[in-house]
């Protein structure tokens, strides 16, 4: 008997996702609670669990299909995944769509190696890596993969094609729109559908510059104390918490004692009300393979620098990893970003409604300054404040920066609150 597999509660008004990546194919062996697909929401990636043991049946939608909450996307079937079960063999070499719905059971299955691994079959792949494949030519059977689970990765495929000469692809490996373009101009194009999270953060960015009036101060901070404390700290504070002594702490507890002193740069707007905050939940941007996420440090103002740093370190990890939960992302009353990490020298970050300003962390670079009337050269970073300024006066946000300033170039002001 079959066991139908539907798409869960993905969270509070997401009803719909797009399923990303198939992790179990038809006839692999499954346990209870083993994650069979993984579905792209609004925000994070979500994985569906299997119901009950038994063998992957057939797959009901496909990589690139919308689906909403409560529908069947797949079925398991009782048994214990022996081959002979196999539904839906896949073939051992990639087709394109296609060719794989015109290819018969018979002459799919004999083509099919006995030795390889259904991670690595055609549908198993992530869209980039199946990109990568087609364009290096690469047979996925033969590259081992380092990825979650032994899932190939783009850099697995790069490697394997770096090592050994690439196989000239097949024509039927290459879409025939870009083999004409190819053949024709020798120049190539590629179109990808956006993520649902990038449709999401492009959706939501535009919403910011049609609704908020936005506008962006700027300032600088001399970060030789906190370098210093840094440099001074890191390996004691290392082995007491057992996280890294970064700079993320100081600016989200600095960050913390400037919203208190402007509590308008804390507050959002709602309808024609204004909300104030007696709490800092500081959303911090970090990257991850499908984009920007925001997950936010509850209660930041009652956390100590170290608990910052190993809040924040668990969302960078957890980020790449896919493995940030919905909940963690939702709500924040403040936001920053760290652009400096990929260099970035000034920018005007874009605020996360409906929260009424961002601020905005650049690179580190030694630059000359004024000191006590004598030209010295300082390790400075750009700050900037992006602020919606029908809440915010400018009075404030340069207000709030300066308190900002103040507290990094002087930490023991985030000791003694001040």
């Amino acid at each position: 008997m079959a066991t139908e597999v539907t798409v869960p509660v993905l969270g509070e008004s997401i009803t719909e996702a797009t399923l990303g990546e198939w992790l179990k194919q038809p006839g692999d062996a499954v346990a209870v609670d083993e994650p069979i697909a993984s579905l792209e929401t609004d925000k994070v990636s979500v994985e569906v669990p299997s119901p009950v043991a038994g063998v992957m049946g057939q797959h009901a939608v496909q990589v690139g299909d919308t689906v909403l909450v409560g529908a069947m996307i797949a079925t398991i079937d009782a048994g214990d995944g022996a081959p002979a079960a196999a539904a839906a063999p896949q073939p051992a070499v990639l087709q394109s769509p296609a060719a794989e719905a015109q290819a018969s059971p018979a002459a799919t299955a004999g083509q099919q190696a006995p030795a390889s691994d259904p991670r690595d079959t055609p549908a198993a792949l992530s869209p980039s890596v199946r990109r990568a494949v087609l364009e290096h030519g690469v047979d996925p059977a033969t590259v081992k993969g380092t990825g979650k689970d032994g899932r190939l990765t783009k850099d697995d495929v790069a490697a394997a094609a770096a090592s050994t000469p690439a196989p000239a692809p097949a024509p039927a490996a290459a879409p025939p729109v870009s083999a004409s373009v190819a053949a024709s101009t020798g120049r190539k194009e590629e179109r990808v559908r956006m993520t649902r999270l990038r449709q999401t953060i492009a959706k939501r960015l535009k919403e910011a510059q049609n609704t908020a009036a936005l506008l962006t101060t700027f300032n600088d901070v001399d970060m030789t104390a906190v370098i210093e404390a840094r440099a001074k700290y890191k390996d004691l504070f290392e082995k007491k918490h057992g996280v890294r002594l970064g700079f993320m702490g100081f600016f989200v507890k600095a960050a913390c004692l400037a919203l208190k002193d402007i509590p308008s740069v804390n507050a959002s707007i709602e309808g024609d009300e204004i909300v104030y905050h007696d709490y800092a939940d500081i959303s911090v941007a970090v990257s991850s393979p499908g984009g920007l996420v925001v997950p936010v440090v509850r209660d930041a103002d009652q956390m100590s620098v170290a608990q910052v740093e190993k809040t924040i370190g668990d969302f960078g990890k957890r980020a790449k990893d896919g493995t940030l939960k919905m909940d963690e992302m939702k709500g924040g009353t403040f936001t920053i970003s760290n652009g400096g990490v990929f260099g970035s020298l000034m920018s005007t970050p874009i605020i996360n409604p409906p929260q009424a300003a961002v601020l905005g962390l650049h690179r580190i670079e030694d630059r000359a300054v004024v000191v006590n009337g004598q030209i010295v050269i300082r390790p400075m970073m750009y700050l900037a404040l992006s602020y919606d300024h029908r809440l915010i006066d400018g009075r404030e946000a340069v207000t709030f920066l300066v308190a900002l300033k103040n507290a990094i170039e002087d930490p023991t002001r985030i000791l003694i609150d001040l």
